[in-house]
């Protein structure tokens, strides 16, 4: 391993430094003050984003911090996929802000210190590190849902992911004292190499699995841990909600590669037969519960939960009787995945808010009838994020699946690949319904759509992303396939 550089960390500083800079701003500025909070944020995770994306390509692996700390092609392509998403997501954000009087400081400090505790998420190397990433990222969360006050909703919403969040922190670090107990090591490399050694007492280490494997669920989402889902993406104003639901989805899954990948690799058999059974049960009640509802923010909320559920296929698909001989094509589908799902998430959300107005939220599936008549490039990029949320050609997300697939029938799970498979026909029907409603019925609203320049480039370079990377998806995959190789030296 080469000496570890300081430039490697130069992005990382360059957020917590962004932080800084718009918290002085916001206290010595206040109202006057908003734009230039925004404009730091988005330069900054802007420029942050690209850094770590050029990053990415170095495939050495470095430490830091008494090892603590790594930055590898993994956890820099990861961040680079979160750090745009927020950039994505503020600039969609601003308009919906406005309107509603919440472009205030206090969602660009909360969101950026969000940002912060999913990029310790991604680059811990220690327990300990990646629980207190996992607080940073989720605390932050709960107190933006809540932002916007005298909203019963809101303040419903905040609650209820607090205390489940609670709840799953104290599975996780109770998982964690189990590990540590029976390794007597933080560090994920010191773990590995004890469990490996075969000294280790079984039930103890099963006990821990267990409730580290609830944790992941819990922050992706998946069934049973989900119920927080639903109900945070609906209450939650839309801004709020994709701040939620994009990158602390990636950052999950990242989180989950470092803790049962990387920490947990020779127990491998036992959490891939929990992860099955969290997998199965996301498709099947993601897809199905999606068809009833009539909210969008709730419909997508039941995506999510069914996406996960893809990204547990790869995640569980790596490891075949012991051998990691399929890994590296197992793990970059996943991370493919989870990037897929994250530009399609802005998307998808992105035209929901720039539908909304002062005082009307275009959140429910009738509020996109006759979208086609009203704007059809907005119509068009809906039905392109709806398509690839559905796996349709020739979008992004059909060749995402098709790799997650692809991956579960070469780990000899072909039952599981034939249910992701049923399961996705069932989703199809609600994706394809909002398509239905913007192209073939009357519009309810035939008020204007108002929105920035700024906002319909974005949108428009969202659409042509999915498109081109459907047609085009090979550069993307060999970047995931090289970073997790590089770093999982597979």
């Amino acid at each position: 391993m080469p000496n570890a550089p300081m430039n490697a960390l130069l992005p990382d500083a360059l957020v917590m430094a962004a932080i800084t800079v718009a918290w002085l701003n916001d206290t010595l500025t206040g109202r006057a003050g908003r734009k230039t909070t925004y404009f730091i944020s988005l330069l900054s995770t802007l420029v942050g984003g690209l850094w770590f994306a050029v990053n990415a390509f170095d495939p050495h692996v470095y430490y830091y911090f008494s090892r603590m700390y790594v930055v590898d092609p993994f956890a820099s392509a990861m961040k680079a996929a979160v750090t745009l998403g927020f950039a994505a997501t503020i600039v969609y954000s601003r308009k919906y802000l406005e309107d509603r009087d919440m472009f205030k400081g206090e969602f660009f400090l909360l969101g950026l210190f969000s940002l912060l505790g999913q990029i310790v998420m991604i680059s811990g190397n220690n327990f300990l590190t990646l629980y207190l990433g996992l607080e940073l990222m989720s605390l932050s969360l709960y107190a933006v849902i809540a932002l916007r006050g005298g909203q019963t909703q809101s303040n419903e919403a905040a609650m209820k992911y607090y205390v489940l969040g609670a709840l799953a922190s104290g599975f996780l670090l109770y998982g964690i004292s189990m590990i540590y107990g029976a390794t007597g090591s933080l560090e994920l490399n010191e773990v590995l190499k004890a469990i490996a050694s075969g000294h280790i007492n079984d039930v103890v280490l099963l006990f821990g699995v267990v409730f580290i494997v609830a944790g992941v669920a819990f922050k992706m989402g998946a069934v049973p841990f989900h119920m927080w889902v639903p109900d945070v993406y609906q209450g939650a104003p839309t801004a709020m909600t994709l701040l939620t639901g994009g990158g602390p989805k990636v950052a999950a899954f990242a989180w989950g590669v470092r803790l049962l990948v990387m920490g947990l690799w020779p127990l491998a058999f036992d959490w891939q037969q929990m992860l099955i059974i969290l997998a199965a049960l996301s498709m099947i009640v993601g897809n199905i519960t999606g068809i009833v509802q009539r909210n969008i923010k709730r419909m997508l909320a039941y995506s999510a939960i069914s996406n996960m559920g893809f990204v547990l296929l790869g995640l569980l698909a790596g490891i075949v009787d012991g051998k990691a001989t399929g890994a590296a094509n197992a793990y970059s589908s996943a991370m493919f995945y989870s990037i897929i799902y994250l530009l399609t998430t802005l998307g998808a959300f992105g035209v929901v808010m720039l539908l909304a107005r002062r005082n009307f939220e275009a959140d429910t599936l009738d509020d996109f009838k006759g979208l086609n008549q009203r704007s059809p490039v907005f119509a068009f990029v809906m039905m392109v994020m709806m398509f690839s949320l559905a796996g349709i050609p020739p979008t992004v997300g059909f060749y995402a699946k098709l790799a997650v697939l692809q991956a579960t029938i070469n780990a000899g799970l072909t039952w599981l690949a034939v249910l992701a498979v049923i399961t996705s026909l069932f989703g199809a029907f609600y994706y394809l319904r909002v398509v239905k409603l913007m192209y073939f019925d009357a519009p309810q609203d035939t008020s204007p759509i108002e929105s920035g320049a700024g906002n319909r480039m974005l949108l428009a370079l969202n659409g042509v992303a999915v498109l081109v990377l459907g047609i085009v998806p090979g550069p993307l995959m060999t970047l995931c396939l090289q970073a997790v190789t590089h770093t999982l030296q597979l």
